[in-house]
């Protein structure tokens, strides 16, 4: 918990309501951060962080007019100071069953909704929050994905696509942000087992012919597949290394330099 001679930091992290989002700000909460939380849905009456309710905003990331009135409500609730903004929300949509949306069957609407939450919001939030980033000389860190660096076996084209321009944005907003004293950062995940996963993706991959026709998987590649997924997928349980990356990322590896600190 915070010293007397150690005000309190403030986190704000999106989607907080599951998976990666949920497991960070339960272990930012208990390291004596104030986490505000965002996400789609009401603060759930289970959740064991105190003052969660009051530091919780429900917004439509997918809304940008949603999402400009919940930035001046964020402001609004701060005082004058955000040490640390972690973009995490997104969304990957699935095509029937479960399967992968690639580039040709992903909808004009599915790709506009997915870049709205994925990419838009990020530097909605970033160039709105900036006054109070600055005054707390604080760090932005965007949650992209490997999804944004190869073609994925279950990450949609829209996501995967979304993930890589969010980690062009994130050395374009280092370069900026950095020489006003915000530090930019990007942390890309592996699979995680999350509900982001649609119920069967493992299975779909592992054992459909047709998943893995879809993923033109071919020969001996359906058992390098069954053999990464096991070695690959983790529980958000799990995510120590997740959070300890989010407090101890040095500016040094931002464009925008500056000395090498903690958030």
């Amino acid at each position: 918990m915070p010293t007397s001679n150690q005000p309190r930091r403030t986190l704000l992290l999106t989607g907080a309501s599951r998976g990666i989002g949920h497991a960070t700000v339960k272990r930012f909460s208990a390291a004596g951060w104030r986490v505000i939380t965002s996400s789609r849905h009401p603060f759930p009456e289970n959740c064991p962080w105190e003052a969660g309710p009051e530091d919780h905003i429900q917004v439509d990331l997918a809304d940008a007019e949603n999402t400009d009135a919940a930035i001046a409500e964020i402001k609004r609730r701060l005082n004058g100071e955000l040490h640390a903004l972690v973009n995490n929300a997104a969304i990957s949509p699935k095509a029937n069953g479960g399967t992968r949306l690639g580039s040709i069957d992903t909808t004009r609407d599915d790709w506009h909704h997915v870049f709205q939450v994925n990419f838009f919001a990020p530097i909605m939030l970033a160039r709105g929050l900036l006054d109070e980033l600055k005054a707390a000389k604080g760090s932005v860190v965007n949650v992209t994905s490997i999804a944004g660096s190869r073609v994925h076996p279950f990450a949609g084209a829209a996501y995967a696509t979304s993930k890589a321009a969010l980690a062009a944005l994130t050395r374009e907003m280092a370069a900026d942000f950095g020489s006003l004293g915000v530090r930019v950062n990007a942390i890309a995940p592996g699979e995680i087992d999350t509900a982001m996963l649609s119920p069967g993706t493992v299975f779909n991959i592992s054992s459909s012919s047709d998943g893995l026709s879809r993923s033109s998987l071919q020969g001996s590649r359906k058992n390098t597949i069954r053999s990464w997924l096991a070695r690959s997928m983790r529980r958000p349980q799990r995510l120590d290394a997740f959070r300890r990356t989010c407090r101890s990322i040095p500016s040094s590896l931002a464009l925008g330099g500056g000395k090498s600190a903690p958030i």
